[in-house]
């Protein structure tokens, strides 16, 4: 007697293999048959793409803060590599801002979140105390943002 292969259910898909599930979960998506989908992994996994655009943000922030930072404190030694990194962080979060407009509303709280961080860094690649370093990030969201970059 033949044995029939059966394709596993998508509910046990998610824990053995997460790309087969998106596939398969974005197929029954398409053809309306809800009642077959995962609702809970569903639902789990829009969450962390929200909280995965959450820590870009903070990442590219903290990225260019300390290197503003940098430039700040130690302008007699900034290189351009200094430059070009912020130009890319900027560009990046740009990018971000377009896939996922309401981030940049969350742009000021991010900066007072990653702060810390980023003088913690800057002490660190600057060999200077991190009290050197203002207790609140001495630049505001637009030029944190923009073409700023310090005298």
């Amino acid at each position: 007697m033949a044995t029939k292969t059966l394709k596993p259910p998508a509910a046990s898909l998610y824990d053995q293999d997460f790309a087969t599930w998106t596939s398969e979960t974005a197929r029954l998506l398409r053809a309306r048959r809800f009642d077959e989908i995962e609702i809970e992994h569903v639902a789990e996994e829009i969450e962390d793409m929200g909280k995965s655009e959450r820590r870009e943000l903070l990442s590219r922030l903290s990225v260019i803060i300390l290197h503003l930072l940098k430039w700040k404190w130690q302008a007699n030694k900034g290189t351009p590599g200094w430059k070009s990194t912020v130009i890319i962080q900027r560009a990046e979060l740009r990018r971000l801002f377009e896939q996922s407009s309401s981030l940049k509303r969350a742009v000021a709280s991010a900066v007072r979140d990653v702060y810390a961080d980023a003088v913690e860094s800057a002490s660190v690649e600057t060999g200077l105390a991190a009290v050197t370093f203002p207790r609140e990030c001495p630049f505001s969201p637009e030029q944190i943002l923009e073409q700023f970059f310090p005298e």
